[in-house]
């Protein structure tokens, strides 16, 4: 895969096409100074549990990984906090309304969107929610559901991070 700076061209300060690599973390503009430093863009992910000891699980509804399992969550919104962030995931992806986040661990991720790889730090959350019995499939999911932890193959999950961060979910309950 390509160098995640190679996929900018001009400077996004003037414009200009003199923007070069200066390290392995930015690219600078001869022109005019500015340096631009990569840096990946933040996203939640949710681990819900109802009283049965079972997970919540979506079916996402769209590409990457269209049709395989995944967690509610998703990229966090500007002046959003990362627990707003994840409660409005959970809203738009299930109806269901967290009532409490619990930061668990974060794990580095690149995320396919349009053909283009966008570098993610995704922070898992522990969320307590109010009522699990009104679960509606929207927006990115095509299905909302529950299965029991015993009955998780990580493997049925389309995207990497999800998956590893389900082996790191697993193996502390």
């Amino acid at each position: 895969m390509e160098h995640p700076l190679s996929q900018f061209k001009y400077c996004p300060k003037c414009g200009s096409e003199h923007f070069n690599i200066h390290n392995e973390k930015s690219k600078q503009c001869t022109n005019c100074g500015f340096v631009y430093y990569f840096n990946p863009s933040a996203a939640t992910v949710a681990l819900i549990l109802n009283k049965e000891n079972e997970l919540l699980v979506c079916r996402r509804a769209k590409d990457p990984a269209k049709g395989t399992l995944d967690l509610p969550g998703g990229f966090i919104d500007m002046n959003e906090t990362a627990e707003e962030g994840v409660a409005r995931e959970v809203l738009e992806e299930t109806g269901l309304k967290v009532k409490e986040a619990i930061y668990r661990f974060t794990l580095p991720n690149i995320y396919v969107y349009s053909g283009f790889p966008v570098h993610t730090l995704d922070m898992f959350f522990l969320c307590k929610v109010e009522d699990t019995s009104h679960i509606a499939a929207m927006d990115d999911a095509a299905d909302a559901f529950f299965i029991p932890v015993a009955e998780i193959c990580p493997e049925d999950f389309g995207l990497d991070s999800i998956r590893k961060g389900l082996g790191i979910f697993l193996s502390t309950l």
